[in-house]
């Protein structure tokens, strides 16, 4: 099969859809990989990398779109959905509930698009969102903690405090993936922390992690309504797959919290979970409101692309390679890819996207 791998184009997006060791993997199948000139070189790949992997370099966008299987790790922005095509799968992370111009994008061309973020294993295990969940979780209080500096417009709180001063106070809106590796890297700092979850079962799992480290708080709204006017760092970590995340934290809260607290919502690439929080930018991340200090960046793992990439990459390629051995009868081999298929033949099919959607199914 030939697969594409365009450049990203989202702002300073510099993870690629495939590493030099995975086109490797699909071109001694017998596969040929087409890859956009300089595609690999935010994440420390070169152009030559590719060329020895077996690549075929392509100078132009188009070059890379036009193809059967293309291989992406965001979403298609405005100026990419003339590459949309009808006889073409698209692998990538879409977050459609969050989307309603790509929705329709995609509906329109009738290209077959799988979502990372929905394909799904027994358990509810999201295997392709868990590698950039850790990541994003982790780098939530990295950035946290940096936006709490009074350079950066924070209230110049250090998060592990000093020996007689008290630690800083992270409180961590959910309890999944995101959510534990927001308290490990939150505990590992020295900051005292609360993570809030309305699963009691995921409490009484984070208590063996954390053990008295941790305050383990169900998450209900006058729970929410204690601890937000406390935070330092305030983390939004609140994930329901393929549909927008629900409002947890409405802008009053907010308004109560104290100047030049900060706020890293790492859930607004569905929609936020937090009523003040809007999408930034790599380039532009923060903005204040309230006198609180917004962190909004949809793309946070971009920031890290090397170590990204690779971790993607380790979860993405088996899925790739089926995707190129059989084509669409991959999604009829594997049930946890079906679950991926969002759109085909101009009809939109994950039943969570419909929800979001209902005038757009038909």
């Amino acid at each position: 099969m030939d697969i594409g791998v365009p450049k990203e184009t989202k702002d300073q997006e510099y993870r690629v859809g495939l590493s030099p060791h995975s086109v490797r993997s699909l071109t001694v199948q017998g596969h040929t990989v087409f890859v956009e000139t300089e595609a690999g070189n935010g994440s420390g790949f070169t152009d030559d990398e590719y060329t020895q992997a077996g690549a075929t370099l392509v100078p132009e966008a188009a070059d890379a779109w036009n193809h059967a299987l293309v291989v992406k790790v965001k979403e298609p922005l405005p100026a990419e959905y003339a590459y949309l095509q009808k006889e073409q799968m698209l692998f990538t992370y879409l977050h459609l509930a969050a989307d309603r111009a790509l929705t329709q994008a995609l509906l329109d061309a009738g290209t077959t698009a799988i979502a990372y973020e929905t394909v799904e294993l027994p358990g509810q295990r999201l295997p392709l969102l868990a590698p950039m969940s850790i990541i994003a979780g982790r780098l939530s209080v990295q950035f946290g903690a940096r936006y709490l500096e009074r350079q950066q417009g924070g209230r110049g709180v250090l998060l592990g405090g000093v020996p007689g001063v008290k630690p800083g106070n992270v409180v961590i809106l959910g309890g999944g993936v995101v959510g534990t590796e927001a308290a490990r890297i939150a505990v590992g700092m020295g900051a005292q922390v609360q993570i809030l979850d309305v699963n009691v079962d995921r409490l009484s799992y984070l208590e063996t992690l954390f053990g008295s480290r941790v305050e383990l708080l169900y998450s209900n709204v006058s729970q929410i309504e204690t601890v937000v006017p406390e935070a330092d760092l305030l983390v939004g970590a609140v994930l329901v797959l393929a549909r927008k995340a629900p409002v947890l934290v409405s802008r009053t809260m907010v308004q109560q919290m104290r100047p030049g607290s900060v706020i890293v919502d790492v859930a607004v690439d569905q929609g936020g979970c937090i009523e003040t929080v809007r999408p930034t930018s790599h380039s532009h991340p923060t903005y204040v409101e309230a006198g609180v200090v917004h962190y909004g960046v949809p793309n946070m793992p971009g920031a890290v692309p090397w170590t990204s990439t690779q971790a993607l990459n380790n979860s993405t390629l088996p899925y790739i390679i089926q995707l190129a051995n059989y084509g669409l009868e991959a999604l009829d081999r594997n049930p946890a890819l079906a679950h991926g298929l969002n759109v085909q033949h101009h009809h939109l099919i994950h039943p969570a996207v419909q929800e979001v959607f209902p005038d757009l199914v038909g």
